[in-house]
C-alpha cells in the first residue's frame, strides 16, 4: 500500500483580507500557541517602534502595502484580527495553480505550510491576514527560520508518521526544518526547479508548475509525478530527489 502523502509548499506573501473573528481550532494551535505568541509579541513591538524604513525592510512592503501590514499586525497583537483558512487565505501564484478549492478538505489537511508568524499549519488551519517572511530576524529572536528549526522538525516528525513527505519549499521556509534529521526515519521527496542551464529556475512560471505539480501528486499520487505536462516543463525523479527542469 503507498505510503500518505504530505506536500510542504511555502505560504504566499499575497494574502486575501477579512474572514471571521470565530473559527475552529487549527491542527497545531495548541501545540505552537506559546511560541507563536513569542514571536508575535516581538513582531508588535517591533511595529511599534521601528522606522519607517526598518519597517519597509522587515516587512518587505511599502506605502499602501506597508500601510495594510502594520494595521493587520497590530489587528492581531490586540486579538481583533478575522481569520480565513490557510487556502483561502494565501493568494500567490503557486496557490492559485494548486487550486485548493476545488480539493477535499481530507486532502487540504495535507498540504502543510511553514510560516514565519504561525511556524507550522495545515491550508485548512484557520489564520489571520499577516506579513512576516521566515528569514526576518526581529531582536531578541535568532532569524524566524533559525527559531522555529527546533520546534516545528519535531512536530513534523511526529504529524509525518507512515507518510512521504514532498518538500516542494524555497530555501527560506526549507531553513526552518532540520530534513537532515527528518529524512533518517521518512521518506522525504526533495523537488528541485531548474533552468536549462543547470541553475535554480525562478520567476512566474517556476512557481505555476510548483503548484500544477503539488496539486497532481496530491491527486494522482508520487507515482504518477513525471506524468505532468505542463507549458514544456519536463519532470524527472532520481531516488529521493525529483527534477523539474524549464523548457
Amino acid at each position: 500500500m503507498a505510503k500518505r502523502l504530505l506536500v510542504l509548499v511555502p505560504p504566499s506573501q499575497s494574502k486575501s483580507s477579512g474572514g471571521r473573528r470565530r473559527s475552529r481550532a487549527g491542527v497545531f494551535d495548541v501545540v505552537l500557541e506559546e511560541p507563536r505568541r513569542q514571536v508575535l509579541l516581538v513582531l508588535s513591538d517591533f511595529v511599534s517602534r521601528a522606522s519607517p524604513r526598518e519597517l519597509e525592510v522587515a516587512l518587505n512592503a511599502r506605502g499602501a502595502l506597508l500601510e495594510r501590514a502594520v494595521a493587520a499586525t497590530i489587528e492581531l497583537a490586540l486579538g481583533r484580527s478575522p481569520l480565513s483558512l490557510a487556502w483561502r487565505r494565501y493568494e500567490g501564484i503557486v496557490w492559485n495553480h494548486l487550486d485548493p478549492a476545488s480539493l477535499t478538505p481530507a486532502t487540504r489537511r495535507r498540504i502543510l505550510v511553514p510560516s514565519g508568524l504561525y511556524g507550522l499549519l495545515s491550508s485548512e488551519d484557520p489564520i489571520a491576514e499577516y506579513r512576516l517572511r521566515m528569514n526576518v530576524r526581529l531582536k531578541p529572536l535568532p532569524s524566524l527560520a533559525q527559531f522555529w528549526r527546533p520546534i516545528v522538525t519535531p512536530l513534523l516528525h511526529d504529524r509525518a508518521k507512515n507518510s512521504t513527505v514532498v518538500n516542494f519549499l524555497p530555501q527560506e521556509h526549507a531553513a526552518s526544518i532540520d530534513f537532515h534529521v527528518l529524512a533518517k526515519s521518512h521518506d522525504v521527496v526533495n523537488v528541485h526547479f531548474v533552468a536549462n542551464d543547470g541553475q535554480r529556475a525562478v520567476g512566474h512560471d517556476a512557481k505555476a508548475v510548483k503548484g500544477v505539480l503539488a496539486r497532481h501528486i496530491l491527486t494522482a499520487g508520487l507515482d504518477a509525478i513525471e506524468s505532468v505536462q505542463w507549458r514544456g516543463w519536463r519532470v524527472r525523479r532520481q531516488g529521493s530527489d525529483v527534477f523539474v527542469a524549464a523548457p
